[in-house]
């Protein structure tokens, strides 16, 4: 009867409900799926399982807490209020919920440790982590979605709590308005006087205050998130993201000051409100068996959510700013012609898998600002390196100051001081865990398959019994021939090493030009005869437009009976909805293909 929200769903219960529904939903998509729905369950079963089981918990936690604010605990609040309370509490509940997840998908750290440990025991759950961002934005746009209902429900509420102290004397409101006018330590109404409005009062508590800075910090979050901004505008991306520091503080003092009131457990005992309510008009004189009702604001619980991973997140800070301390020496620069930078480096300790990717930092170019890149180099070699295409303002600057900018060579001690975290794992870590893999790069995006392609030719020239694959097809999509200059040259020395060793059957590469200008094409079509590709400079000749999907899974599916085909993709999104649909259509019963897809 007296239930309180304050002692229900604990964080610790929530996340630990999470991971092990997770974790026992590998057993389930493996053992209970149909054979008609297994491939749709090895692509999106354990996905589809956290995302409904997160919904229901938010479901749930938005029932029970809309429920636990209308006990008697809460009566006389709700006879002011109305169910506006209980609207404006029960998405407080979920956004507790929601903020506990938010930081976790970006613990990078923590998710490279968990991937190694959850790929011993299962591939299909290892591979949801690389999820991770997807998840990071489904949970923002949910936190977003519960904090316009909290903030409409409580605008009803100070509008209704002004109109409690502006009420006649003889009304229930007014008279729950003016208990604690004396000592002020039993009040049930925030706004203690009719002297004022409820503009000034969000202005001046702790709770209305907080709550405007989290949420200009979660617009200015949000909006910065948007596509075209990350692409065009990483800095302000960059930047804006980091109010979620003012957020989370802004979040944890939001409850200190204590609000939403309700009748204290003692008072409960003394003052029934379903039997004192229509006696308000007596309350406290002698003869009456109805005290005046005491008071008290619920306590702040959203640091229970939030502290643990805060202190996750502040430990993947400290661990970056530990490793951007190593010295990292640049042991080659290479200017692409593709305004493509190559960069190769060394650092104590540094070890790698195929298709991970760092962080880097530039002091001299900006202190704050980290940038992804995934690292070309193989495992097997005795530098990493990554490639970056000149897009930006940071790029060009780290272009400029490794001398990209000057005509000669620039001296290793003037080189720039370069910070590195990582290497972090991603979905291309299994590429060799299947028989048959198809690899699809467009344009930039082809970078961590040079990682995988150099891996693969170490990994057979000493005949490493751990490899699995058998064969691989190859895809890249560029836009322009300038895009093929500095991948070109991997594929020829792939190409020559591979005829000289008789493995030619091994990789098979299809490279599509999807634009070109008239007059390339009439150079293609007199050169179309050549030995060699005009463009590439491979003997496989370039392929003009786009790859036809069906008939490429329909033949590799064809070709390789009773396999399972890793389908590997770092493009955009457009093309990975494609190709996840391709590889449910062209499953069979003899056949499965997995899909993969980078995510940073």
């Amino acid at each position: 009867k007296t239930l309180t929200a304050s002692h229900t769903a604990s964080p610790s219960f929530l996340f630990g409900l999470i991971l092990s529904l997770s974790l026992s939903a590998t057993l389930s998509v493996s053992l209970f799926i149909p054979e008609a729905m297994g491939n749709w369950a090895a692509n999106e079963g354990l996905s589809s399982f956290v995302i409904f089981v997160w919904l229901g918990i938010n479901v749930f936690l938005f029932v029970h807490f809309y429920l636990a604010f209308l006990t008697d605990k809460f009566y006389y609040t709700n006879v002011i209020l109305g169910h506006a309370l209980s609207w404006a509490r029960a998405p407080a509940a979920c956004l507790n919920f929601n903020c506990m997840l938010i930081l976790l998908p970006v613990c990078r750290n923590l998710l490279s440790f968990l991937r190694g440990s959850v790929q011993r025991c299962s591939r299909t759950a290892a591979r949801q982590l690389d999820r991770n961002i997807t998840f990071h934005k489904l949970v923002a746009y949910m936190i977003a979605f519960h904090t316009a209902i909290h903030i409409m429900a409580h605008l009803f509420n100070f509008e209704r709590f002004m109109g409690g102290q502006l009420d006649s004397n003889n009304t229930i409101q007014y008279v729950l308005s003016q208990i604690g006018n004396g000592d002020n330590r039993s009040y049930l109404n925030p706004i203690r006087t009719s002297d004022t409005n409820p503009t000034y009062v969000m202005f001046t508590t702790i709770a209305g205050l907080t709550g405007v800075v989290i949420t200009l910090a979660l617009i200015l979050m949000i909006t910065s998130s948007m596509e075209v901004i990350r692409r065009s505008y990483f800095e302000v991306f960059w930047y804006t993201h980091h109010l979620f520091i003012i957020f989370f503080i802004g979040l944890v003092l939001h409850g200190v000051g204590r609000i939403v009131r309700g009748q204290t457990f003692d008072s409960l005992k003394e003052h029934d409100p379903l039997q004192c309510a229509p006696y308000y008009e007596t309350w406290g004189q002698n003869g009456t068996f109805c005290p005046v009702p005491n008071f008290a604001g619920n306590a702040p619980v959203t640091w229970k959510y939030v502290v643990g991973p805060m202190f996750l997140y502040l430990c993947e800070r400290l661990v970056r700013f530990y490793r951007s301390q190593q010295k990292v020496v640049i042991t080659k620069v290479v200017m692409h012609p593709s305004k493509t930078l190559e960069l190769q480096m060394k650092r104590k300790g540094f070890r790698m898998e195929v298709g991970q990717y760092i962080f880097m930092q530039c002091p001299s170019v900006s202190q704050l600002e980290w940038h992804p890149f995934t690292l070309t180099s193989a495992p097997e070699e005795d530098h990493f390196s990554v490639h970056i295409r000149i897009v930006g303002d940071w790029t060009q600057a780290l272009f400029e100051a490794c001398g990209g900018d000057k005509p000669g060579f620039l001296e290793a001690w003037k080189l720039p001081k370069i910070g590195v975290d990582g290497p972090f794992g991603t979905a291309s870590e299994d590429v060799f865990q299947y028989d048959v893999v198809m690899l699809v790069g467009a344009g930039i995006g082809v970078t961590p398959f040079a990682s995988i392609l150099k891996s693969v030719w170490y990994k057979h020239v000493h005949e490493n019994t751990n490899v699995f694959t058998k064969k691989i097809y190859f895809y890249w999509l560029c836009p322009e021939t300038q895009a093929f200059e500095w991948f070109a040259d991997l594929l020829q020395s792939l190409e020559g090493q591979m005829q000289e060793k008789g493995m030619t059957d091994f990789l098979s590469y299809n490279i599509y030009l999807t634009r070109w200008k008239d007059t390339e094409a009439a150079h293609f079509t007199v050169h179309h005869e050549a030995e060699n590709d005009p463009i590439t400079g491979l003997k496989q000749k370039t392929l003009y437009g786009k790859p036809n999907w069906d008939n490429e899974f329909s033949t590799i599916g064809a070709k390789h009976p009773g396999s399972k085909v890793g389908v590997f993709l770092c493009g955009p999104t457009a093309l990975a909805n494609a190709l996840e649909k391709k590889c449910i259509t062209h499953s069979q019963s003899n056949v499965d293909f997995i899909f993969n897809k980078e995510n940073f």
